[in-house]
């Protein structure tokens, strides 16, 4: 009886509230979409007891209450009859029309969502996700209300049930409510995920808040009053409205930046609308006579727009009881904008008496699915969610006054990818407001940076820049470039990475047995031949350390299956030749690298360091790392007798260190000289002595000989101004 009872005022309730939007909806199809989703329910139970088809019905709220249309209304409703009931997708099309069966496939396909759980079912989920999202963004806004009922409910599953589902929204969900704008719904996933994961901190924040609640409160309503009452004297219509900002936001504050409580300025934050952007300059001024702005706390989101589309006016003031409190001042259209997001594209019809701007809200959906679509990792893709979709950003400048917004953290080489994938390939460098600044080099709202690029041929990124990025976006790029130019390379190195951790691992077969085996670990990577897993391995499309626990588990299976015995394995022999031009005494086909604090290069004397797990590290014979008197070295076994092999033709990487005299235009001058000389720069950076007159450069070029390092070097040292040139690591 009671669940009846329930279930009654559930629909009462929507209906009530579709009464008050004052919006038209289709009833009819709403009443009829009750009775299916009523009848395909009956019987099941939610975890909390309550009737299962009450949930459906209470997503439906959600979205009346975000102002979504009637077949959104209607497809929330129906949105688990497909999934979890016999009702099939061609009777809602038969029902209800082909629109709302769309939107009642796309969420189904997005119900199996999990944390934890095999790597690649994740990276598929959450891709459909995205491809979901781009075909009608309100699958997404379904599946953001659906979510938020269940995270509202969620204190009747087991607890580590709980954890992953609070894990999951904060790092997936909560980052998508915001990116599209819709803020309530972004803060309350964030606070209700926040309350699983630390409920100490969040516990102690609530108290916090709830101790100074009523000061807090008639502190508020006297700022409020103070304004209206001022703004009155001019002929400015507005609304004031109070705010405390939210638990998570705080905790951001507390326990990522290492703030106390007392020296969060924006706890308290009041709001004024008024009707245009001219209105929002004007209370500016009035709200900066009133109360003393505080310094470098002032943001015009109105001339420029965060990515989610939201403007506003922000500054921090004190008040006269020396209280520090942020006001935000804003449009109405903004404010819909800022509250609902992309749902207000259907609240409030933003942009119909204009351009209709939904599309270019939306061109992000495409441009970050473009971006993923070469990513197979699922922990990339959802690292690529919480950095790209984060709510915090910074904004920096052009040359040319362009804006580019980032997240925070981001790197000179991501807003060299925001700029173009050409730029960011032939980057070699950047300046920031004029000066050099290394590779790796995180930009700071209002900066203005300079790209510096090469046109030498063969000009490309460095794979280490895939450890500084910070965008999924300059990431991908990156990738892309190494996957369309670097082939035969990313082969080749895929073949031994992929060699090394079988060995590490124990893992050996047949050589006949091996390559079957390793077919179908490539199937399952979705790559068609061997090749192409080798060259995913390579570029960083497959990482080899998120597949090796299912490797490993595939291979015990295969062994026990075929009761393959230990004595006769034999480890998978290598078809490619990869001695780097190097001969090892006493021994054959063995991994080689070449050491990076010293860099040999063909000509130059060296010695081998046979390495743990690694194969044999080849040093020059001065380098600093390698003894004076090898038999007095801690391991004077490991180290061995190399040589050059007659012909070398591969490309080796050797660093230089140029002191120069600091001038205009250096930088250009280094790079077009390489460029000249048809030499690779791999990396480049810069620093400025404590004098600021002289200038400490690091390049990082590809030559194939000693002499062609020297031919090099003596043409840099004839630039002007180049005071030395010397190799890094030599002693």
């Amino acid at each position: 009886m009671d669940d009846q009872v329930n279930k009654l005022k559930t629909t009462c309730d929507l209906k009530s509230m579709i009464e008050k939007s004052g919006k038209l909806y289709d009833m009819d199809a709403i009443d009829r979409a009750i009775s299916v989703a009523t009848k395909a329910h009956e019987g099941q139970m939610r975890s909390s007891g309550e009737e299962y088809v009450c949930h459906p019905i209470i997503v439906a709220s959600i979205l009346v209450e975000l102002g979504m249309d009637s077949e959104t209304i209607v497809a929330a409703i129906l949105h688990d009859v497909v999934e979890d009931t016999t009702v099939k997708l061609d009777e809602i099309t038969k029902q209800f029309g082909s629109d709302v069966a769309a939107l009642v496939d796309g969420v189904t396909k997005l119900s199996k969502l999990p944390y934890s759980t095999k790597e690649e079912e994740q990276a598929e989920n959450v891709r459909k996700m995205l491809l979901a999202m781009a075909q009608d963004i309100r699958v997404i806004i379904i599946k953001l209300a659906d979510r938020l009922h269940n995270m509202r409910t969620i204190e009747s599953l087991p607890e580590q049930k709980r954890r992953d589902k609070a894990k999951e929204t904060m790092d997936i969900f909560a980052p998508l409510a915001h990116r599209l704008g819709i803020r309530a719904v972004k803060e309350e996933l964030e606070d209700l995920s926040l309350r699983i994961l630390d409920p100490v901190a969040y516990r102690e924040i609530e108290d916090a808040l709830a101790l100074r609640e009523s000061e807090r409160n008639a502190f508020i309503e006297s700022i409020k009053q103070r304004i209206t009452d001022n703004l009155k004297s001019i002929p400015i219509d507005c609304y004031v409205a109070g705010r405390i900002k939210s638990i998570t936001g705080i905790y951001r504050k507390m326990y990522v930046q290492g703030r106390s409580f007392d020296e969060i300025y924006d706890i308290y934050a009041v709001r004024v609308i008024v009707n245009s952007v001219n209105d929002c300059y004007n209370v500016l001024g009035i709200i900066h006579d009133m109360f003393r702005p505080i310094p470098n706390r002032f943001k015009d989101y109105i001339s420029t727009p965060k990515s989610n589309m939201y403007q506003s006016l922000h500054t921090t003031v004190i008040s006269k009881e020396k209280i520090p409190f942020e006001v935000q001042i804003r449009s109405w259209e903004m404010h819909y904008t800022a509250e609902y997001g992309i749902a207000a594209h259907w609240k409030y019809k933003l942009g119909i008496q204009r351009k209709d701007k939904l599309e270019e809200r939306l061109a992000w959906v495409r441009q970050f699915i473009e971006n993923q679509k070469d990513v197979d990792d699922a922990e990339d893709i959802v690292r690529t969610i919480k950095t790209d979709l984060s709510s915090d950003d910074v904004f920096v400048f052009t040359p040319k006054g362009d804006v580019i917004t980032l997240p925070v953290g981001a790197t000179v080489i991501d807003f060299a990818y925001a700029i173009h994938s050409a730029v960011g390939n032939r980057m070699v460098g950047a300046k920031v407001d004029g000066r050099i600044v290394p590779i790796d080099y995180e930009v700071k709202t209002g900066e203005i940076v300079e790209i510096l690029t090469s046109s030498a041929q063969g000009r490309g990124p460095s794979r280490d820049w895939l450890n500084i990025v910070k965008t999924g976006e300059a990431r991908n790029k990156i990738r892309a470039w190494f996957k369309k130019e670097r082939r035969e390379e990313n082969i080749e190195q895929g073949q031994t990475e992929l060699e090394r951790e079988l060995a590490r691992n124990g893992i050996r077969l047949p050589e006949d047995k091996m390559k079957e085996f390793l077919l179908a670990q490539c199937k399952r990577q979705h790559c068609e031949t061997l090749d192409d897993f080798y060259a995913a391995i390579g570029y960083g499309g497959i990482i080899l350390s998120r597949i090796m626990t299912r490797i490993k588990e595939d291979y015990q299976r295969l062994i026990k299956a075929e009761n393959i015995q230990p004595e006769k394995l034999v480890t998978v022999t290598r078809t490619r030749h990869n001695n780097g031009g190097v001969i090892i005494e006493n021994m054959d086909n063995c991994l080689v690298k070449f050491a990076r604090c010293c860099n040999p290069v063909p000509g130059d004397k060296i010695i081998g360091f046979i390495t743990r797990g690694y194969g044999v590290s080849i040093h020059k014979t001065d380098c600093v790392n390698v003894p004076k008197d090898i038999k007095k070295a801690a391991e004077p076994e490991r180290w061995i007798k190399v040589s050059w092999e007659e012909s070398v033709k591969d490309e080796f990487k050797s660093t230089l260190t140029l002191e120069a005299k600091n001038r205009h235009a250096l930088l250009a001058d280094v790079t077009t000289q390489l460029a000249s000389m048809h030499v690779m720069i791999h990396a480049i950076s810069a620093r400025e002595a404590q004098d600021g007159g002289t200038v400490f450069m690091n390049v990082t070029v590809g030559v194939n000989s000693l002499e062609h390092l020297q031919s090099v070097m003596s043409r840099l040292g004839r630039i002007s101004g180049i005071l030395g040139v010397t190799r890094s690591g030599h002693s």
